[in-house]
């Protein structure tokens, strides 16, 4: 029976690849003190556990999966990226890209005070930033190195272990450094200094504050008696009585008829109205001042919640507060904002400030957010269907790309058919943003190909590589432990001093910046737990943009070096 079950899942390659994902994504999403492996790790660790038993897989197949990671993750980065660069966030990108030199240099130190060869210091540099990608670039590297074809095999059996022991330390290391350590060493009370970026904003809460200034918004009816104060006033008015609230009136009833309300309007005793607003504002101000009354035929007006994606460029780079003074954002509430690759959740503030390639959600009428929709960007409503044709267009075009070679002497410089893939992912996601019209490739479907893609690559480079980790793993021993410790952190904690004493970010958006830079995003998970605020997000974005792209092409570079 043993034997019989051994066999099988030799032959039969799927078995494996998919326990490998069963196993690692199961385990992975275990929490131990707030941390856990990640789905990588535990597959990585699965896949080599399993791959014990001698299993062959063609290496095609982790170069298909390789490349529909790489463009998604090109894809959802691109827009960041380039805003980066070009833009706003211009001092975010250049701190990322300064960071993951740092990074970089401190892989190449290590490996030669401790004499480790190309392989090794592949995986020690993919491992300790916690780049899986740059493990797939560096591996196309060696292979189409001038190395002789005994280094060669020799380099990439030493990869899976350098990798997976260098990236839990890396992983676990970026919790204990950004999310723990941090914020002790340069003395910040991150929660105050969250509160204080608020309130020098001019927002009143942000995560404890879900559900009250900005959101959960309905519509109650309210009588206007003969001796209110708003009788005589036009509806721009009335809804301005309650100040520094953002409330509209949409209908109301004039005797027996109900009628549409125009900002000019003039309200009169007697009259019914339908404001809509914030539950927490109608109840504890609105409600102070206005009877409130039952009329479920003013109050039943269709509305809709929607995504819109943000291409215009004249709001590009302008606050919520300068958007909300527009005509056309009247009537029309914001939900939530999301930002990157991660689809990072970016707090709702005034101050907060609005990007091309952000994806705005918004509940209103259909007609005022088909209006206001034009003068955003575009109206980005659900659908379950991508276009596959420009997905494997782009893919092709990437490959194509990569796949050229440039000759240095003795030394063939190139990218490589998956930096290729990942190149245009980031120019195709950039036009995306900015020419939405095409390119159709929904959320669920970038992550769907980012996790299943380099968690099936993942698999099967531990599977392949399992007969041998445990003697890669001796052959490291305990001193290769302290060499990863040593290449995770010391750029982490020069990080911090750098982006508070030299980029002089605030304190609240500080250590978003950093986690982003080393693309750790259980760190940041870390940091907007203690924080009790979604602030430091607002650093992570462009940072982690900038990053995922770099430390992934530096995989070529750490080759090139080593």
């Amino acid at each position: 029976m043993t034997e019989w079950l051994l066999s099988t899942v030799r032959d039969n390659v799927e078995i494996p690849l998919f326990l490998s994902l069963l196993i690692g994504y199961s385990v992975g999403r275990v929490q131990i003190a707030g941390i856990s492996l990640g789905d990588v790790t535990a597959t990585l660790l699965a896949a080599l556990l399993i791959g014990q038993i001698g299993i062959t897989i063609s290496a095609d197949v982790k170069t298909i999966f390789f490349a529909f990671y790489l463009f998604a993750v090109g894809y959802s980065a691109g827009p960041q990226f380039v805003r980066g660069l070009f833009s706003g966030g211009f001092q975010q990108a250049l701190f990322a890209a300064l960071v993951c030199v740092l990074s970089l240099g401190s892989v190449y130190l290590v490996v030669k005070l401790a004499g480790y060869d190309v392989g090794i210091a592949a995986g020690l540099y993919a491992g300790s930033t916690t780049t899986s990608s740059a493990l797939g670039l560096s591996q196309t590297a060696i292979e189409h190195s001038a190395l002789a074809d005994s280094v060669k095999a020799d380099s990439i059996h030493m990869l899976p272990a350098a990798f997976s022991i260098s990236y839990v330390i890396g992983t676990f290391g970026s919790v204990i450094v950004l999310g723990l350590l941090g914020p002790k060493l340069l003395r910040i009370d991150l929660p105050a200094a969250c509160r204080h970026y608020i309130k020098r904003v001019g927002g009143e809460t942000d995560r404890s504050g879900r559900g009250t200034a900005w959101h959960q918004f309905v519509a109650r009816a309210y009588r206007i008696d003969a001796d209110s104060a708003m009788v005589g006033l036009t509806i721009v008015q009335a809804e301005h009585f309650f100040e520094n609230h953002r409330l509209f009136i949409a209908r109301l009833r004039r005797k027996d008829a109900i009628i549409e309300a125009t900002t000019a309007t003039v309200l009169e005793a007697g009259d019914v109205i339908a404001i809509s607003g914030s539950r927490s504002i109608l109840l504890e101000n609105v409600g102070q001042v206005l009877a409130e009354v039952d009329d479920p035929e003013l109050l039943g007006v269709h509305v809709e919640g929607t995504d819109i994606l943000i291409t215009a460029k004249n709001i590009h780079n302008q606050t919520l507060a300068e958007l909300a003074q527009l005509p056309d954002t009247r009537g029309i509430f914001l939900t939530a904002i999301r930002r990157g690759a991660m689809s990072v959740s970016i707090p709702i503030l005034p101050d907060t400030r609005l990007y091309r390639g952000d994806v705005v959600s918004v509940i209103g009428r259909p007609a005022d957010i088909s209006a206001i929709a034009g003068k955003l960007g575009y109206l980005d409503r659900e659908t379950e269907r991508a276009d596959i044709a420009f997905i494997g267009a782009a893919i092709t075009l990437g490959a194509l790309i990569g796949a050229l070679t440039l000759n240095v002497g003795s030394i063939p410089l190139t990218l490589s058919t998956a930096g290729g893939v990942l190149l245009v992912g980031l120019l195709f996601g950039w036009l995306r943003s900015v020419r939405p019209a095409f390119g159709r490739v929904p959320r669920a479907t970038t992550w769907f190909m980012s996790s299943i893609g380099l968690n099936m690559f993942i698999a099967v480079v531990g599977l392949s590589a399992g007969p041998g980790v445990i003697d890669g793993l001796k052959e490291l021993g305990y001193v290769f432990v302290l060499w990863s410790i040593a290449a995770a952190a010391v750029p982490m904690l020069l990080s911090i001093y750098i982006g508070k004493y030299l980029f002089r970010f605030d304190d609240a958006i500080l250590f978003g910046c950093c986690a982003g830079s080393r693309t750790a995003a259980a760190a940041l998970s870390m940091i907007t737990d203690k924080s009790q605020s979604d602030v430091p997000a607002i650093g992570y974005s462009v940072a982690y943009a900038t990053s995922s792209i770099i430390l992934t092409l530096f995989g070529i570079v750490i080759v090139l070096l080593s």
